[in-house]
């Protein structure tokens, strides 16, 4: 039994010196990665992190919090658009422009959190979505920001230009370690969030925001935290994402991408950041590695093809990469609610228990 006898055993970040190890040897596994890794795969693994963060906090507000957000891309448009128009016409260093721009996407969410005082379910998921999609066509809508046309992402200079002090990542293997620390950071942070005070109030709201209430949990002051912390979180993934990419437009942030937002926190399991990050991976590489082009999928792409040609259309054959994820997410669902960290968690108990 896993049993804590005092607090600093809670809030220790290695549990034990086997979990220390593992924690090293997966670090130095992660800093080496690009040197025997193609390219394309350093740019999915750039997009794979990205995705990491912006699913751990959200998990945050979905799994911790008990709340439901529909418009996470919303915020993850301002965190790409900010971090561009800051760096880009007001001049500001990356360094600064990045957690700005997620500060302006955490009080949109601190805005946003204020419905969540008195909807819940299915009427706070409208809210959410409303607010999604108007941040969507009113980018679309400003020419400063590139109207419906985009716009491209700046040099990434994480130096001072101003100063004279100028370094420009322009490989993705440079940008690899810049979002790795990042990600690093930020799920650290993530996990030190929740057992603080703060955390643990966030749980109970989830459990139960009336007896959350009856014990003191302010509810104004921590639903509305819960969804600005998130937002920051989105914020912070959408400026690298923006950077990552190259290249964005408002219709990139869609409604359909909070849903796969949604699908990798509920895949992965919620109130788990281990969850969070396992399912971020899945989604993100089945998306844009394994399902991006269905026809050459191993085993069942000609079987999809011969279908497709013989009673639909082969121009909607993309659309069975959307299929395929929803069936995992019902699978998972059905079959094993905790997610992929449920998974985890009984492939680590008959390890410990072998050979019994």
């Amino acid at each position: 039994m896993d049993m804590k006898r005092e607090y600093y055993e809670d809030v220790e970040l290695f549990s034990s010196n086997v979990v220390l190890f593992w924690s090293l040897a997966f670090l130095v596994f992660l800093f080496t990665l690009p040197i025997y890794t193609p390219n394309y795969y350093v740019y999915l693994l750039n997009l794979i992190m990205v995705h990491v963060i912006l699913a751990v906090g959200l998990n945050i507000l979905v799994g911790y919090t008990g709340q439901i957000s529909l418009g996470h891309a919303g915020f993850f448009a301002i965190g790409a658009y900010g971090t561009a128009f800051l760096m880009t016409y007001l001049h500001i260093p990356f360094i600064f422009a990045l957690p700005l721009a997620a500060f302006i996407a955490a009080f949109f969410g601190f805005i946003l959190g204020l419905p969540a005082l008195r909807l819940e379910g299915p009427y706070l998921a409208i809210a959410t979505l409303g607010f999604g999609l108007t941040i969507m066509h009113v980018i679309g809508r400003w020419d400063i920001f590139g109207g419906r046309m985009g716009i491209h992402a700046p040099p990434l200079d994480i130096g001072a230009p101003k100063i004279g002090v100028s370094w420009v990542l322009e490989s993705d293997i440079s940008m690899y370690y810049l979002i790795l620390i990042i990600a690093i950071i930020m799920v650290v942070a993530a996990r030190n969030i929740m057992k603080t005070r703060v955390g643990r109030a966030f749980v109970a709201i989830r459990d139960s925001d009336i007896a959350a209430e009856v014990m003191g949990v302010n509810l104004t002051t921590y639903k509305t935290l819960a969804f600005a912390i998130s937002a920051f979180y989105a914020g912070i993934a959408g400026g690298l994402f923006g950077f990552v990419c190259g290249f964005f437009d408002p219709f990139t942030f869609n409604f359909i991408l909070s849903i796969i937002f949604l699908v990798m926190v509920v895949v992965g399991g919620l109130g788990s950041i281990l969850g969070a990050i396992m399912g971020a991976t899945l989604i993100t590489y089945l998306q844009y590695d394994l399902l991006k082009n269905v026809s050459e999928a191993p085993f069942i792409g000609d079987f999809l093809v011969s279908i497709s040609k013989r009673w639909l259309t082969v121009v909607g054959l993309e659309n069975f990469g959307s299929i395929a994820l929803g069936l995992i997410m019902i699978g998972i669902i059905v079959f094993e609610p905790l997610g992929m960290y449920g998974v985890w968690i009984r492939i680590k108990k008959y390890w410990m228990t072998w050979p019994f």
